[in-house]
């Protein structure tokens, strides 16, 4: 049946509107305006627009509560792995009961990527603690790190930090790796007794083989300067051009826009007057790469240091009377003692908790700013050592020295 228009009725369609019709006009139909009677089952036909509307009843089974379990479970993995932010997982918790229920699975909660639970410092509360050891205790060892972190340097609870970060060592996180090995150099969370030097060490080597740049760094410096581990220069210099080459390597292979990469291997030997070359044993030629000036954008800092960095700055650049921070800028570390960190022994005016942050400063700014002095002196009016002319590999800013 055609209309004027050339649009064609389908033929049941047709036919139960030709028997409506009849029924009106014979009087043999409940026939109301506006209310066609319809069976179940039939299609009405929208005289505007060219379009089947189906009158039957949907089915009262939902199709989402015959999924199995695991496969849900499955997917909230994948979504909890590449959630850009906590409130991406939040709302998928809010759904519906069934996904609240699921979304808690230990499974889901250990897949997590750190930009799921990451928090700012300006909104740390007992509810974003609770959140973020929700993840902990399922085993994510990104949330382990963070929050033993979090709790050894910013609350200040050193055991359940320190156990914290061990968790995530024993899962073999290596940067969890190598925050023990700094506890164990400094000694931190008790007295310059209780430091550790070979245990140190131990953990700057398993921190290196699992490939973590700075603790490869750092042990290179301890094989120089024969630091809880018997001296070998050679063998220490070979540990610092793998690392400034895996270095070159990992900024290589995630180039920023905007970055010109022939401007990162320019290097003038003049160009700061505390610039000093490799004398002694070690071989003389170009530097480094970063451990030696070269243009080598720095490394992004771990969100637990991100964190840590912007508590300390709410609360006025220290973490308690007389205590310092690390003057890396994306290290965030705080000395759990008077005098813990070690200050460069030229100008007196910075201290690092290690080597690796020692050399990263150096390069960011130091560098520009060191001006060696006859003699420093410390915050509480007692005169530091004299300037040392040596340098950590010859060239990477200054030896630090206790303060």
């Amino acid at each position: 049946m055609r209309t004027r228009r050339g649009l064609s009725y389908p033929r049941g369609a047709a036919v139960n509107a030709c028997d409506t019709a009849a029924g009106k006009r014979t009087g043999t139909t409940s026939y109301k305006r506006g209310k066609p009677d319809f069976a179940a089952g039939d299609y009405l036909v929208c005289r505007k627009k060219n379009r089947l509307i189906s009158t039957q009843k949907t089915g009262e089974t939902d199709l989402f509560d015959s999924l199995p379990d695991d496969l849900v479970i499955s997917i909230l993995c994948k979504l909890s792995s590449s959630a850009s932010c906590p409130s991406d997982f939040i709302n998928v918790l809010l759904t519906c009961k069934r996904l609240n229920g699921l979304g808690l699975h230990s499974l889901v909660l250990s897949k997590a990527s750190p930009k799921t639970f990451a928090v700012k410092a300006k909104n740390w509360s007992d509810s974003a603690h609770r959140f973020l050891k929700l993840f902990a205790d399922a085993g994510n060892v990104e949330a382990c790190y963070t929050l033993g972190m979090i709790r050894f340097y910013c609350l200040q609870n050193r055991g359940s930090g320190a156990s914290l970060m061990a968790k995530a060592a024993i899962s073999s996180y290596a940067p969890a790796l190598y925050s023990l090995a700094v506890i164990q150099f400094n000694g931190s969370g008790g007295s310059k007794s209780d430091k550790d030097l070979r245990a140190g060490v131990a953990l700057c080597a398993r921190a290196a083989f699992l490939g973590h740049i700075d603790a490869l760094r750092e042990l290179g410096h301890c094989l120089q300067d024969g630091y809880g581990v018997r001296q070998n220069v050679t063998e220490g210099r070979r540990f610092l051009v793998q690392a400034n080459a895996r270095e070159l390597a990992a900024v290589l292979s995630k180039p920023k826009p905007g970055l010109l990469t022939r401007t990162w291997f320019s290097w003038n030997p003049h160009a700061h007057p505390n610039h000093r070359h490799p004398t002694g044993n070690g071989p003389s030629g170009c530097p480094l790469l970063s451990d030696f000036g070269c243009n080598v954008p720095a490394p992004e800092s771990h969100p637990a240091s991100r964190f840590m960095t912007e508590w300390f700055a709410i609360r006025g650049g220290s973490s308690g009377s007389g205590l310092r921070l690390c003057s890396h800028t994306g290290c965030g570390r705080s000395e759990t003692r008077k005098h813990e960190f070690r200050r460069c022994s030229v100008c007196g005016a910075v201290n690092y908790c290690s080597r690796a942050c020692q050399a990263l400063d150096w390069k960011l700014r130091h560098k520009e700013g060191c001006a060696p002095v006859e003699r420093w002196v410390d915050e509480d009016g007692e005169g530091g050592a004299d300037g040392d002319d040596g340098g950590v590999d010859g060239d990477v800013d200054d030896v630090m020295i206790e303060s």
